[in-house]
């Protein structure tokens, strides 16, 4: 039988999550302009979308880290709570490389370090409760259309 939900820990976790996102965004928030005035491919969706999506994909990911620590105590639990902060730390760096530094290429292969975190946490996330993992497939699309996406720009730009 599933365990009672903790409200606590829910919204620690999706704090966390939303809280990493909000920094980025404030730290970047004098340089998004920028993605309007590059040379970008026919598939590249307006900037009005990252936000929205990015909003949805943090609380997946806070959600994904709260069902990992209502799980049962044990070393894989800690593995898959640490990749969660692992990535997290990743994630939060790109909009930097890319905005603010406008290092196109280097933000190509952060995200291609993201997607290698990104997939050690579904691993981890699977062997713990599969569930917590799966709600991690969006973000995982997600920063592989990214990845495309920037690299595009890089070659572009």
């Amino acid at each position: 039988m599933e365990k009672k939900i903790s409200w606590r820990a829910l919204i620690v976790f999706l704090l966390i999550s939303w809280g990493v996102g909000g920094l980025a965004s404030f730290l970047i928030r004098n340089n998004t302009d920028i993605y309007e005035t590059l040379q970008r491919p026919a598939f590249a969706p307006p900037g009005w979308v990252f936000p929205v999506v990015w909003a949805v994909l943090y609380t997946l990911m806070g959600i994904s880290a709260y069902l990992i620590f209502r799980a049962v105590p044990s070393a894989s639990r800690l593995n898959a709570l640490t990749s969660y902060l692992v990535t997290l730390i990743i994630n939060f760096a790109w909009p930097l490389i890319f905005f603010n530094a406008q290092a196109w290429w280097g933000a190509f292969f952060w995200l291609l370090l993201l997607i290698a975190s990104l997939v050690v946490q579904l691993v981890l996330y699977w062997r713990v409760r599969p569930s917590a993992a799966l709600l991690q497939i969006p973000y995982l699309l997600w920063i592989s259309f990214a990845a495309v996406l920037n690299l595009s720009i890089a070659r572009m730009n």
